[in-house]
């Protein structure tokens, strides 16, 4: 046994993109190079670079002004590699083991959501060494209080809603902006509370139009010009048409109010990643090293309260981090008169 080896590590991006992946990757390269002198390449593509032995050498210079970078320098796919099917199906976990052991990689650094954290969960149980990082716009990886990215996108939700009051005022309108969370509704439940959302439908919580339209209707009453509707891409509608679609076609057939949609899309995935996220995926990505130096692995790194952690991969596998509906949050937007859809 050889003591002292310089220990070689890789780091992928799966999924889809969001803000603080380059952060992220910057955190776990320096780290790992600087700190604990180990070797580090990039695998491109998410997991395919794995499945397809593509990968890049990470030095000090390839990692230098990626900070601040939206995106990721490795690029990333949905590639799931214990998905079966297709007549030209290989046996991708067998490939990725084979190619993780002719690298010569002592570890895997995974970042990415909870389809990325499943699927290092099963590489884990099947003897890879592997680190999860937990980043989502979507803030619904379980067991940790706050995803990279979730901040920036809150930013830019804030501030589409911010610029659809001034237009909602002017026309007299309601104004219905859908924002995205899969069937989470952090982004919208935050982004609404923030932009003075008057309004808010999230997946957790049903919703009834009726109430809705009333609540609405007693706005006008009330002589308010306008009214800024939230709603998260999760809700319950017909599959068929979008979340805004639906519920701008249901107020202004139920009020008689003009009513317009905006759908933000993938605008809440790009761009430059907000400070606390740039701060939040370097120390996500520096713990992961830490562990590796420990060689602690099958962990997903987390942040509770202040702190930052870990948590075993095969407790968050298969989870999804929901809102409560008696979270704080929920109880404030009712203190303050904003309307969640349902009667108290």
């Amino acid at each position: 046994m050889v003591k002292n080896k310089k220990k070689r590590i890789g780091i992928l991006t799966a999924g889809g993109d969001c803000p603080g992946l380059n952060a992220a990757i910057r955190g776990v390269g320096k780290t790992a190079i600087v700190k604990y002198g180990m070797e580090v390449i990039g695998l491109t593509s998410g997991f395919s670079g794995l499945i397809n032995k593509e990968y890049v050498p990470l030095d000090e210079r390839q990692l230098s002004g990626i900070l601040t970078l939206g995106g990721t320098i490795l690029g990333t796919s949905r590639e799931k590699p214990y998905k079966r099917g297709g007549e030209l199906d290989v046996d991708k976990p067998a490939l990725i083991k084979q190619h993780y052991d002719e690298l010569g990689l002592d570890a895997v650094v995974c970042i990415g959501g909870n389809g990325t954290m499943k699927t290092a969960a099963l590489l884990s149980k099947e003897g890879l060494n592997v680190i999860g990082l937990p980043k989502t716009i979507d803030n619904d990886v379980w067991g940790t209080d706050v995803t990279f990215g979730f901040d920036s996108a809150l930013w830019i939700a804030t501030d589409a809603i911010d610029r659809l009051h001034t237009t909602a005022n002017s026309h007299s309108r309601v104004m219905v902006i859908e924002l995205m969370g899969h069937d989470a509704g952090w982004l919208t439940l935050y982004a609404g509370m923030a932009g003075g959302g008057d309004v808010i439908l999230i997946p957790e919580i049903d919703y009834d139009m009726k109430v809705v339209n009333k609540y609405l209707n007693s706005r006008v009453e009330k002589k308010k010009s306008y009214s800024i509707v939230v709603v998260a891409e999760g809700i319950n509608r017909p599959k068929e048409i979008s979340a805004a679609t639906y519920i701008a076609e249901q107020i202004e057939a139920g009020t008689g109010i003009e009513t317009r949609k905006t759908i933000l899309g993938y605008i809440q995935r790009g761009g430059s990643p907000s400070p606390m996220d740039r701060i939040l995926a370097t120390r996500f990505g520096a713990s992961a090293v830490d562990l590796i130096a420990k060689d602690l692995y099958g962990k997903m790194v987390i942040k509770k309260g202040e702190k930052i952690g870990s948590v075993d991969l095969s407790k968050v596998a298969g989870k999804t981090r929901l809102v409560p509906i008696n979270h704080a949050m929920v109880e404030k937007a009712r203190g303050l008169d904003i309307c969640l859809g349902n009667r108290k």
